[in-house]
């Protein structure tokens, strides 16, 4: 299929971030296009997480532009579900998992049978009935995070970032979560961080490696490693 300018809904230009003088990441171009599927992989310290903070504007990079589109126009924001790396979440915050699953809705305008509907079917989804009154201090790493994945997935968002969705949970779920991320490949762009991308990769449709710089892949079967052992 051939793609329009009405097809990029992300445009990075010549990102780069520094810390205390370090330089994490350096002159980083890509567009995310509707559609796209993107794993991201990477050693760790070579920027991932900082180059999806700055993507999803919670990070100001020191130099560069990211820019929005809708149907081919500059936009404020966009409808982008996220979900954080487990160590960023303060699990004392005394919030239920029900809570932390609704918050994925906050800005949206649903009537509240609409917002409870959606808040239980996700629930069940993650596997999190007998727990959604409980506390997230009260949850293992793996329910957090199945918690955290319900949040970013409730308002059915256009783009869905994943930073490393399978930490913490078990091999059982971790399979689920495959399941998932393929059903909801067919309706929502997609950003996944991952270091376990053997199965991953084979959904995605690119595969970009970040260690300070971008090398994206264009092989269309390749192996994963952190350098790219593909045509470019």
């Amino acid at each position: 299929m051939e793609l329009s300018d009405k097809d990029t809904i992300i445009s990075l230009r010549h990102i780069s971030k520094q810390w205390e003088g370090k330089s994490v990441l350096r002159d980083i171009n890509f567009d995310v296009r509707r559609g796209d599927f993107i794993a991201i992989t990477g050693p760790n310290g070579g920027g991932k997480t900082t180059l999806l903070r700055i993507l999803l504007r919670l990070l100001k990079p020191t130099e560069g532009t990211v820019t929005y589109y809708r149907d081919g126009s500059p936009a404020k924001n966009l409808s982008i579900g996220y979900l954080p790396q487990k160590n960023m979440i303060d699990s004392r915050f005394p919030i239920t998992v029900e809570e932390v699953i609704a918050s994925g809705l906050i800005g949206e305008k649903l009537p509240k049978d609409e917002i409870k509907a959606r808040v239980s079917e996700v629930t069940r989804l993650m596997g999190l009935e007998s727990h959604s009154s409980h506390s997230i201090g009260n949850l293992s790493g793996g329910q957090l995070q199945r918690a955290l994945l319900g949040r970013s997935i409730i308002s059915r968002p256009k783009l869905l970032v994943l930073d490393e969705p399978l930490s913490y949970v078990d091999k059982r779920f971790e399979h689920y979560i495959y399941d998932l991320v393929a059903e909801l490949a067919h309706t929502t762009t997609l950003l996944l961080v991952s270091h376990e991308m053997s199965t991953i990769a084979g959904m995605a449709n690119r595969h970009l490696i970040i260690d300070h710089i971008l090398t994206e892949c264009h092989s269309s079967h390749h192996h994963v490693h952190y350098d790219c052992d593909c045509e470019k």
